[in-house]
């Protein structure tokens, strides 16, 4: 081969070459290390060091333990005093908070209980304060990385139940599963089962004195808190058209007051969403008795995140249809960390607020740290949010509050260190088809602002049928008569740019060209003059299918540009044929005129292509407007300009 081919073949393919994007393929790993004495065990984490990001604040590792017998700890080194001999499986979940790596991957290790010296074991902590059921995981997720999921239970009852626990995840909304669950640990024999079909028992349980009230159900439908309802076929219906896949378990023997843990561990997929603001879901259903209706419902709210970051922002109008919205709040959370070594006394979240949101609609939904809304016009004294609104901003401000630092000494629960304000907002009179950005500072007390990830919203393109009819102006067709009528298709009400489809069916007639004869006919032993005009009649029934590219000037006008296919699916030329007959080879004397038609058809005649330019003046977006166009043909200089009216739905 020529040097000099191999050598141009080198500098091609380098550039290439080296824009190849290496997958990091490295594994951190954390080891469970722990010092035992009898049935008493002391864990201790083993990490590696963290890697900070530049600008960040100081990266920390958190931690979820799963010690094996239902007992889960969030501390960095918890201790834990098993109640019974026997061989454990330890688990340990890492998440690197600040950290520019992937988090450390752990081993289950055994532990082996052989002497009980310890009495002190202390039953999985009660969750009546949470109306018997509970739900949270060990962090956001990150696409292709796992995910701990816990959900706790309670039997509220006066007596030994059978119940059921459902777990629904793969909200339907998104194209693609965003989990796929890996693996179910519980620790009481709950067993796995399968159910086809929405069943549940024929009667609801009065006897539960935990049953909520009318205003508890009323607002139960946003299960942000766990709510008490009677109507389970409705609920699993409604989980089952929300969520794709579901995971069951069957509860035996479960005694009054004990509170029992089920571990999930989940692997996001490569496919999950990559809206770093979008809001996703879980849902869990606890059915206290199978033999009644009652329930319990609570879901989990999760943002989908690239780096573990306990400063952001989320939403959950990733994706609305903007046909559906107008009255429907969109919601926003807030959610920070005191990463310092002493308490916040003031935390003030510096909101941009997008010009479509209507502010002056501002519900605040929840928060922590509770409590409650700052009176107007007097200087704070206690514990309370202050809300302010600015021209493009609100300010939510918590103030004379305690929130500990995670470096402050003496703190051990981490989720102490964290708080969040979720809010929802209606949109303006007149908002438009737009994505939205937003963003929050984030003030501890007189530190410098934390800055979160943007929140988006957008909506769903979602599809707008357009009903259009007009007249075409052949101007090289003599005596042409032109209508039509057809379909458009296009993304619903969009605001600037947006592609549309049409189909046009037209019906055309026009004259060819008359021409006059004259020949001597002696045929019939006579000799007479014949005049001979000839006119043709032409009727085509025509089919248009354009493709423009259309961007809305305002309001009211929008101008387009495409490419269009023609066919004349069905063509007909009459030929109708005058003969006047004179005597002899003059035309002083005219004997008879006769007449004759000839007629003939064609179908899917030769197909024509060409460029449109057009224009629109009345409601560009939705509704009716008025149109004209100019169509460039390819073929025969045959152009032609459209008139029309259209309606878009």
């Amino acid at each position: 081969m020529n040097k000099s081919l191999v050598v141009l073949f080198l500098i091609i393919a380098f550039p290439f070459y080296a824009q190849v994007k290496v997958k990091d393929t490295i594994t951190r790993r954390a080891n469970i290390g722990y010092d035992q004495k009898g049935n008493l065990v002391n864990f201790k984490p083993e990490t590696p060091p963290l890697i900070p990001i530049a600008g960040a604040p100081k990266p920390s590792y958190s931690y979820l333990w799963e010690l094996g017998d239902g007992h889960y700890s969030k501390e960095a080194e918890p201790k834990h005093v098993y109640k019974n001999k026997g061989v454990y499986t330890a688990r340990l979940a890492v998440t690197n908070n600040y950290d520019n790596g992937k988090p450390p991957a752990t081993r289950p290790k055994k532990i082996v209980i052989n002497d009980i010296e310890d009495a002190n074991y202390k039953d999985i902590a009660s969750i009546a304060d949470q109306n018997g059921l509970s739900i949270f995981k060990n962090c956001d997720p990150i696409p292709e990385q796992e995910i701990q999921v816990v959900v706790s239970y309670e039997n509220l009852e006066n007596y030994v139940t059978n119940g059921k626990l459902y777990l629904f995840f793969n909200e339907k909304q998104f194209k693609n599963n965003n989990f796929d669950l890996q693996e179910v640990r519980s620790y009481a024999n709950e067993r796995n089962v399968k159910e086809n079909n929405v069943v549940s028992a024929d009667d609801i349980d009065n006897s539960n004195r935990y049953l909520a009230s009318n205003d508890t159900l009323a607002y139960a439908k946003k299960h942000r808190e766990t709510t008490n309802e009677t109507d389970l076929d409705s609920t699993l219906l409604a989980a089952k058209n929300s969520y794709a896949a579901v995971s069951i378990l069957e509860i035996d023997d479960h005694n009054p007051g004990e509170t029992r843990n089920v571990f999930y561990t989940f692997k996001t997929t490569p496919q999950m969403i990559k809206d770093t603001s979008a809001t996703i879901t879980m849902r869990s259903i606890y059915v206290p008795n199978r033999s009644f209706k009652n329930h319990k419902i609570k879901n989990l709210e999760m943002e989908i995140v690239t780096s573990h970051d306990p400063n952001k922002m989320g939403s959950n109008g990733s994706f609305m249809n903007y046909r559906f919205v107008r009255y429907k709040r969109v919601k926003f959370k807030t959610s920070f960390q005191n990463n310092g070594e002493g308490p916040a006394r003031k935390i003030q979240l510096e909101t941009d607020i997008p010009d479509m949101f209507d502010k002056t609609s501002l519900k605040i939904e929840s928060m922590y740290p509770e409590c409650p809304i700052c009176p107007k016009g007097e200087v704070a004294t206690t514990s309370c949010l202050d809300v302010i609104e600015r021209e493009t901003q609100i300010f939510f401000v918590f103030r004379n509050i305690y929130l500990p630092g995670s470096n402050q000494k003496n703190v051990k629960e981490i989720d102490s260190t964290k708080g969040f304000v979720k809010y929802s907002m209606k949109f303006n009179e007149d908002f438009h088809k737009i994505k939205t950005k937003s963003r929050t500072a984030i003030i501890f007390d007189k530190n410098e602002p934390i800055i979160t990830n943007y929140a988006t919203t957008r909506f769903t393109p979602g599809i707008s049928i357009g009903a259009k009819a007009g007249y075409n102006f052949y101007s090289n067709l003599d005596n042409s008569k032109s209508y039509f009528v057809g379909a458009t298709v296009s993304p619903f009400k969009s605001y600037r740019y947006y592609g549309q489809a049409e189909f046009l069916n037209s019906f055309t007639s026009y004259d060819g060209a008359t021409t006059f004869s004259e020949k001597v006919d002696q045929s019939a032993g006579t000799v007479n003059l014949k005049k001979i005009t000839t006119s043709i009649e032409n009727k085509n029934i025509n089919w248009e299918i354009p493709v423009l590219f259309r961007y809305n000037i305002s309001t009211y006008f929008g101008v387009g540009a495409g490419f269009q296919i023609n066919m004349n699916v069905s063509e007909q030329q009459t030929q109708n044929i005058k003969t006047d007959v004179y005597e002899g080879t003059s035309d002083k004397f005219l004997i008879r005129t006769e007449y004759s038609t000839t007629t003939s058809s064609n179908s899917f005649a030769e197909l024509k292509s060409g460029l449109l330019f057009d224009f629109t003046a009345g409601f560009a977006r939705i509704g009716p407007s008025l149109g004209a166009r100019y169509v460039l043909n390819f073929d025969n200089n045959f152009n032609y300009i459209q008139l029309y009216g259209i309606w878009k739905f």
